[in-house]
């Protein structure tokens, strides 16, 4: 009994380590790089998931994305020459931050007019409409009325 569970132990105990041993770890030379590093994997989308940054994909091209930020913040390059490397290379889909320009815009005008569509639909929704009054319907209501005095 006491080598089982010794056995089944020592079998969790291995398991734990490899599981361990599989973490990417990565060391810099001041807290700025970490801070940059973090930021921008945070920031960066996984070009293989729809909507998943790199920094929490398990995709193995997401991996490689973090090594490259990896070793692009570590030969000193800004964070803007960082963003700009990985949108000549993966396109403006790998930022969250799309620019405006002529092929975009549209995905920063549409929710607007949407908004303003809808505000004119209620606005004209809401307004009084003139009620149209039956001669005859309101002299039956005034007979009714009388009758009842």
């Amino acid at each position: 009994m006491i080598r089982c569970s010794v056995f089944i132990f020592s079998l969790f105990l291995l398991l734990s380590t490899q599981a361990h041993a599989s973490e990417e770890t990565y060391q810099f030379d001041t807290d700025a790089q970490s801070a940059l590093f973090f930021e921008l994997t945070k920031e960066l989308r996984c070009p293989m998931c729809q909507n998943q940054n790199i920094a929490d994909s398990d995709a193995m091209i997401a991996a490689d994305l973090r090594r490259k930020v990896y070793q692009l913040v570590n030969e000193g390059q800004s964070r803007e020459q960082i963003i700009d490397y990985m949108k000549q290379r993966y396109g403006d889909f790998v930022y969250y931050q799309p620019p405006v320009n002529a092929t975009t815009v549209w995905l920063w005008l549409l929710p607007v007019l949407f908004v303003l569509f809808g505000i004119v639909l209620v606005v004209r929704s809401r307004q009084q409409k003139p009620m149209i009054q039956d001669k005859a319907k309101l002299e039956a209501a005034e007979k009714l009325l009388e009758e009842d005095k």
